[in-house]
């Protein structure tokens, strides 16, 4: 049965896009079957997995507006059994586009439903931002991972993100779920992130994923070479967090 799941935190420069990615790998890697969904206008999950897209190339923003079927923007990333649709700066433009379209809140469930059971897993990569492509992404899924930073103003906005979650969890789809909660960019050095974890425990409890991603040069490189950490340094820090936090993901799906 195949999984939906957002990654989203309308906090940009979190970590939420390399989480996506990078977890999506090592899914893939392990012999799951995964799509990824880039619903960021600066399409950085899509560059990210070695996507060059042409001025002709399908993206998510055509299927959005219904000029194409979902299935036609889907490509083979660099990852076995990793596929993505892909997105571009046009993805910016869909807001206003889709601001008159019937149910426009579930463009991409809709078409989503029809292709979803081809993979075991789902990730939407949302934008940083609770506009109406993160409501299409969240009325489409089952579950939601929150990458949060391990920063004073990290609990700054989440409320907000929290409430925005409940609404679509009264209006649009009644089934989502926060599926865990992931501490970023974490440095145990310092007193003030030890302090900001707890808090972030206090508040989401069990929901917080064991695994922390620590600052790592070589994760943050990965991209700018069109990889993911599993390609570009395995035997990485950043690698081996996402390894661990894939196990930890696996596991909790079995429980």
């Amino acid at each position: 049965m195949t999984k939906i799941i957002s990654v989203t935190n309308q906090k940009g420069g979190v970590g939420k896009t390399t989480t996506c990615f990078n977890l999506a790998a090592y899914l893939a890697d392990g012999g799951k079957k995964v799509l990824v969904i880039d619903m960021d206008p600066q399409g950085n999950a899509s560059t990210s997995l070695g996507i060059e897209l042409d001025e002709d190339a399908n993206t998510i923003y055509d299927a959005l507006l219904g000029d194409i079927k979902l299935e036609e923007s889907i490509y083979p990333s660099c990852v076995k059994n990793l596929d993505i649709i892909p997105s571009n700066e046009d993805l910016a433009d869909a807001e206003v586009n889709l601001v008159y379209t019937e149910n426009r809140e579930k463009v991409l469930k809709e078409q989503l439903d029809k292709i979803k059971n081809r993979y075991d897993f789902v990730f939407i990569d949302c934008p940083p931002s609770l506009g109406l492509l993160t409501v299409n992404a969240l009325t489409a899924s089952d579950s939601i991972i929150v990458p949060i930073q391990c920063e004073f103003f990290a609990l700054v906005g989440l409320s907000q993100l929290m409430n925005t979650v409940r609404l679509i969890k009264k209006n649009l789809n009644p089934n989502i779920e926060i599926e865990g909660v992931l501490l970023t960019m974490k440095d145990n050095r310092s007193n003030l992130v030890a302090q900001v974890s707890e808090e972030i425990k206090t508040y989401f409890k069990a929901k917080v994923y064991d695994t922390y991603i620590p600052r790592n040069i070589r994760l943050a490189e990965s991209p700018s070479h069109g990889k993911p950490i599993l390609l570009y340094d395995n035997k990485s820090k950043g690698a081996k967090a996402y390894q661990d936090l894939c196990a930890e993901f696996l596991k909790r799906q079995q429980q």
